[in-house]
């Protein structure tokens, strides 16, 4: 999208704004958001509405604090007016709209990206970055370390076994430090999976060398845990030379904030901010 398209739509969304008499709340009329969305008929825009009606419904939002169903007086000539259904939005409402609007009109696409990056604080845009890089990183290790077990299973190692491999490729990358002297380095509780306080650099390190060693386990047939530990030790010794080569030695970084709660952070952090946009209980009477 051409940059004088974007400030000509980003005008126009601005245009349509309105605020609460405490000038506390953002909110649009569905029938404005309607013609600047691209929908002609009301009928096909309500459809959309009803969606993004669902979507609160499910984020156990109240759907009567972010879409208000009110009446409005319009022209309909010789200075007549009648009443016509319209909907009171809020910037959130305006957001699950566009989520559910058609993404190919042009409009929608724009809309989409406008009312998310207005809808959260940039702090909190940052925390959703960080987790949903570390969560993405982390689920990668995740298969990976499962495709490890199931390999090394078919090839006579049991569970204690490959606890044993993933610890000695642990001792490899981490300059010495075993899975569980890591674990009391980070203050990492004793029931907790040590990854899920590493940093995303450390994660990522992880399951390069775990990824390494499925392959080569598989293309060279490898048999039993000794050759199988001989290949992840190296794998994993391999890649700390390349950190240490770019300054990083991962034993020295310090923990992330557990990835458990990070994710339950954010999620209620969002809350607080949806529930902050929501409409005036006044205005809802």
């Amino acid at each position: 999208m051409e940059h004088e398209r974007i400030v000509e739509l980003q005008h126009k969304f601005n245009a349509i704004a309105h605020i609460t008499d405490d000038k506390n709340v953002e909110f649009w009329y569905a029938r404005d958001l309607q013609i600047l969305l691209g929908y002609d008929k009301w009928e096909n825009f309500c459809k959309v509405i009803e969606k993004a009606k669902i979507s609160c419904e499910n984020s156990q939002i109240e759907i009567s604090d972010h879409f208000l169903n009110v009446g409005k007086m319009v022209e309909i000539g010789s200075n007549a007016q009648r009443e016509i259904k319209d909907i009171v939005l809020t910037r959130y409402a305006c957001y699950l709209i566009a989520q559910n609007g058609d993404s190919s009109k042009e409009p929608i696409a724009f809309a989409q990206t406008y009312f998310a990056l207005q809808t959260r604080k940039q702090e909190l845009i940052e925390q959703r970055i960080e987790l949903e890089d570390r969560l993405k990183a982390r689920n990668k290790l995740k298969n990976s370390e499962t495709e490890l077990s199931k390999n090394i299973y078919e090839r006579g190692v049991d569970d204690k076994g490959f606890g044993r491999i993933r610890s000695r490729g642990d001792s490899a990358l981490f300059g010495g430090f075993n899975t569980q002297e890591m674990k009391e380095k980070l203050d990492v509780p004793s029931n907790r999976v040590l990854a899920d306080f590493f940093p995303t650099v450390t994660i990522t390190a992880k399951n390069l060398a775990t990824e390494i060693t499925n392959h080569n386990v598989k293309h060279n047939n490898l048999q039993g845990e000794n050759s199988i530990t001989y290949e992840h030790v190296t794998n994993n010794r391999n890649v700390r030379k390349l950190l240490v080569e770019s300054g990083i030695k991962p034993e020295e970084l310090p923990a992330s904030q557990d990835l458990q709660k990070l994710e339950r952070k954010v999620k209620s952090d969002e809350k607080k901010l949806i529930k902050k946009s929501a409409l005036p209980k006044r205005a809802q009477a």
